[in-house]
């Protein structure tokens, strides 16, 4: 497209989410309500865990940094998405969009990382557990959980940098609730066909390869619970894996739908609706997964309630 006539967007226009002014303040309140509870969930899992003498192990450790990442994560496209639902400004400016974009980019990868991370240290306790204290010690740890922030925080710089160096003369209304990939490159008055294999490399190589070593982690783990001669042994195995299982199910089901899909089966509807998915749903599900179907956390949550309102009542 020729864009020697047009001036360059300096701002973005989001498209509406829902027509209907009351469906609108509905929706809002919703989201408002799981927002809060993603939000809750996770300070509750991060407090509990740093706080609890028995929740001290390699796999809390982790999870306390899945709930720092489940909070950034959120909070980059959610209070964003209810400012547009309620007010009538539903435009960003081009340095806040970018800047939303590699956040959101960034902490998705990192959290990719983790979870395979956290499938590892599922992987040692149960094939290798005489092994377990000295490869999931501290400091291995630390290590593998800076590594996947580093990971995050440098893979989306260059196609980040990439994308917004590309002209983008008009129209600047981007049909989606935050500044997602695909629909901002269809804005670009120029053939992104570079990007577009860029974005897709970087999705296999950082969504598809962490959820193999998940896959193979997992066919390892299975293999082992089923040589295991107690049925009791076999449930309790199971039960540390479960809902590390069912988290990893909801976000790479939802990614993978939504980035590796084929163009000729996506549409923009169906795009907006995954993305309500990920990035609300799902996140307000982790804290509550985690917690409801772990004995430990309730036990040390309801211990740790119970101080605060005998606290309080000193």
């Amino acid at each position: 497209m020729d864009h020697r006539n047009h001036s360059p967007v300096t701002n973005f226009i989001f498209e509406p989410l829902i027509e209907v002014p009351i469906l609108n303040i509905f929706f809002f309140l919703l989201v408002l309500t799981m927002y809060l509870m993603t939000m809750l969930g996770n300070f509750f899992i991060i407090m509990v865990t740093f706080t609890s003498s028995v929740l001290q192990s390699p796999m809390y450790f982790f999870l306390q940094n899945l709930s720092f990442l489940e909070i950034g994560y959120t909070s980059t496209i959610i209070p964003k998405m209810l400012s547009n639902l309620l007010l009538e400004d539903m435009s960003i400016s081009f340095i806040g969009c970018a800047t939303q974009m590699y956040f959101f980019s960034s902490l998705g990868i990192a959290e990719c990382c983790l979870l395979t991370a956290m499938s590892y240290d599922r992987y040692v306790a149960i094939c290798q557990p005489l092994h377990y204290s000295a490869i999931m010690n501290r400091t291995s740890c630390l290590k593998m959980s800076i590594f996947c922030w580093i990971i995050g925080v440098m893979v989306v710089l260059v196609p980040i940098a990439l994308i917004f160096t590309l002209p983008f003369c008009g129209p600047n209304k981007i049909n989606h609730f935050f500044c997602d990939l695909p629909p901002l490159l269809r804005l670009a008055c120029t053939d992104t066909y570079k990007n577009e294999i860029i974005i897709f490399t970087i999705t296999v190589v950082f969504i598809m390869l962490p959820f193999l070593l998940i896959l193979i982690s997992y066919i390892h783990i299975f293999h082992a619970i089923l040589r295991m001669s107690s049925t009791t042994s076999r449930s309790k195995a199971f039960s540390t894996c479960s809902s590390h299982i069912m988290v990893v199910t909801l976000f790479y089901g939802s990614a993978v739908l939504t980035y590796l899909r084929p163009k000729s089966i996506s549409s923009v509807k169906a795009d907006k609706a995954l993305s309500i998915f990920y990035t609300v749903v799902c996140p307000m599900m982790n804290p509550l997964i985690y917690s409801l179907r772990n004995q430990e956390m309730k036990d040390s949550l309801k211990k740790l309630i119970g101080i605060k309102i005998l606290l309080s009542r000193m």
